[in-house]
């Protein structure tokens, strides 16, 4: 059951906060780490984040916030990333707790300009995590239409079918609908590429290309 498990996010933006959503659907308590105090301290005051996602109210008996990583990182079994891949690198030198037996969740897009990796591969090479302990979450879905919840679709890689099904069953509601993958880096890569590709598709068009 994923309830048994501890969950926490790693972020502050609109997907993090839609992400938490989904999770306080399913789960008693979630862990939050956020970078800003005064986000944090917002939230505690308010009810919700001060920048993204702002009409989405949380239970705060539901949420365990923190502007410390490694406080987060300790407290959960589930660990799900959602920084922005820019910005990954830099919030990953504050993580000095071991987490090699933690279970590592990416909802990142794109690869870390430092290393050139993709999420996965950069916990699997610096942090010793075993491929069958990483996991990736892809939509096609919008934290918009979460906030709204409209109907969306997420598809939870790894390598271990029941840890991908666990974390299924805990981003799970009436109104997301889950499908688990063994396909960690083709998701990886459908999740960075499928922008350029839209792009590349409009400009095309455009163009008058067809």
């Amino acid at each position: 059951m994923a309830t048994e498990l501890k969950y926490a996010v790693f972020g502050g933006g609109s997907w993090a906060t839609a992400i938490v959503k989904m999770l306080c659907e399913n789960l008693q308590e979630v862990g939050w780490y956020m970078r800003s105090e005064q986000a944090v301290e917002h939230i505690k005051t308010h009810q919700h984040n001060p920048s993204y996602l702002s009409s989405v109210e949380f239970n705060l008996s539901q949420l365990k916030l923190s502007n410390d990583i490694n406080e987060t990182a300790i407290y959960a079994d589930v660990l799900i990333f959602v920084i922005p891949s820019a910005f990954v690198f830099d919030e990953l030198k504050k993580l000095t707790v071991d987490v090699s037996k933690k279970t590592i969740v990416s909802a990142v897009k794109g690869i870390i300009p430092e290393t050139g990796l993709l999420v996965g591969e950069h916990f699997h090479d610096n942090y010793k995590i075993p491929f069958e302990n990483i996991a990736v979450i892809a939509g096609p879905c919008h934290a918009e239409e979460v906030a709204l919840e409209r109907l969306s679709y997420l598809t939870i890689s790894c390598a271990d079918a029941k840890k991908a099904q666990n974390i299924a069953d805990a981003l799970s509601s009436d109104y997301i609908k889950t499908k688990i993958s063994d396909d960690i880096i083709g998701t990886e890569y459908a999740v960075m590429l499928k922008n350029i590709y839209a792009i590349a598709a409009g400009i095309a068009h455009g163009l008058g290309y067809g």
